[in-house]
């Protein structure tokens, strides 16, 4: 199955030859690979590159295991690019395999060579056009570019969006949502039939890969379990404010074990790191100011969260927001959460303070959109519940209300967007209704 993901490949062709490497990270198992040596590859052979100027390296393959050694690969990728008057596009995959080595030049014992050597060498090369893959923590890291010291052009890579997803599920169309929500966007899981062999897949994905990179990469040791309840715990509470204090506070009351809130804070960073999780801050709309805690964290993939939890928590709201959430870092929007403030009487006259969410505030350049997830807006006083917060935004930037239901969109009198969650998964622009 050819799964097409044509926003990375316009991207790969937008960057081709730039004179960067081009580094492409994104949690393991999202279709790196794939994207690289099928779709780009097959890009350049129709734009009449030949596959002999096409260098294909895939690290984790037995037979090339010498590679691994950096003095290796750095001889092999000269060999084969050594006509300088030929134009190369090199791929390497796996290049985190790449062993660090003593430098045999120097008796510094401390002096090293590693992957990152060989590819600031070879992109020196006038003649080479150098491509990229990890999906291990060492390169599913947020440092990543730091590491080229500035060298590197990143491409991040997500799981399936719905729209990619859709296009690619053989069932009837009619089943998609419903499957993309529990299931979630890894490719692989379009591959399996059974929910025992998807849920399967998921838990072992993270568990022993996930997990395990995490783990490693952070030279974390006898602290697993405290990973996996911290897991539970996120996936429990996706779409609702925490914070590490609130969290650690929990560890105390329900496993018994006092946890410092600074190291749940830097456990949270690892999984967001290595693109597990990502976190929405909130947003003071009139104050225009951010605010630290609480915040709300998010799954990369609704799929894993649900397998973290056996597939019992399926409250289609949370997951709901959890997609619309991607979708709009998928187009490149900043997310935030967004509060309004406003003061009111109580039944005493006594003035208070009340603040009301924005679901989501979403900026490009000088767009902005405020957005609300709701299963529904049926009935007048739910759809007044729901749009409350955003009647109390001042200013004339787009107001949205994204249901469950495939719904005509329309606009009420206040100009709020109401559009159906596949819809404004589907269409890229029916926002701009």
């Amino acid at each position: 199955m050819v799964i097409r993901r044509d926003r990375y490949l316009n991207k790969l062709i937008s960057k081709k030859e730039n004179g960067f490497i081009k580094v492409i990270t994104g949690i393991r198992r999202c279709g790196k690979s794939f994207l690289l040596f099928k779709l780009y590859h097959e890009y350049l052979n129709e734009i009449g590159i030949s596959d002999d100027n096409i260098i294909e390296l895939a690290l984790d393959e037995i037979a090339n295991a010498r590679y691994r050694n950096p003095m290796e690969l750095d001889a092999f990728i000269r060999e084969q690019v050594a006509d300088k008057s030929q134009k190369y596009y090199v791929f390497i995959d796996e290049i985190q395999m790449v062993s660090q080595i003593k430098n045999p030049y120097v008796d510094d014992e401390t002096a090293a060579i590693g992957f990152v050597d060989v590819l600031l060498g070879l992109m020196k090369l006038q003649h080479v056009d150098l491509y990229v893959t990890g999906s291990n923590s060492r390169m599913l890291s947020s440092d990543i570019l730091t590491e080229f010291k500035d060298r590197g052009d990143e491409i991040r890579v997500n799981p399936l969006t719905y729209s990619e997803f859709y296009a690619a599920f053989e069932g009837e169309k009619r089943h998609a949502w419903q499957e993309y929500y529990t299931y979630g966007g890894m490719p692989l899981v379009l591959s399996k039939k059974t929910h025992e062999e998807k849920s399967k897949y998921l838990k072992d994905l993270f568990s022993k890969t996930y997990l395990t990179d995490v783990l490693e990469h952070n030279r974390i040791l006898n602290e697993q379990m405290v990973l996996e309840d911290l897991m539970n715990m996120i996936s429990s509470s996706v779409g609702s404010l925490t914070n590490p204090t609130k969290l650690a506070n929990t560890f105390q009351s329900v496993k018994q074990l006092a946890i410092n809130p600074n190291t749940i804070s830097k456990y949270l960073d690892f999984f967001i790191d290595a693109f597990i999780l990502c976190k929405a801050v909130r947003y003071d709309i009139k104050g225009k100011r951010y605010m630290e805690t609480p915040l709300k964290y998010y799954f990369t993939d609704v799929g894993l969260r649900n397998a973290r939890l056996n597939f019992r928590q399926q409250e289609e709201n949370h997951i709901m927001e959890n997609v619309i959430f991607n979708e709009l870092r998928v187009r490149e929007y900043d997310v935030d959460v967004g509060v309004v403030e406003y003061h009111r009487q109580d039944e005493n006259g006594k003035k208070m303070r009340v603040q009301l969410e924005v679901d989501f505030v979403a900026n490009k350049g000088s767009g902005r959109y405020y957005i609300q997830s709701a299963l529904s807006a049926g009935s007048e006083e739910k759809r007044m519940q729901e749009i409350n917060s955003l009647l109390r935004v001042a200013d004339s930037f787009k107001k949205i209300v994204i249901v469950k239901d495939d719904i005509i969109p329309w606009h009420d009198d206040n100009g709020i967007l109401y559009i159906g969650i596949e819809q404004f998964l589907l269409e890229e622009n029916a926002i701009d209704i």
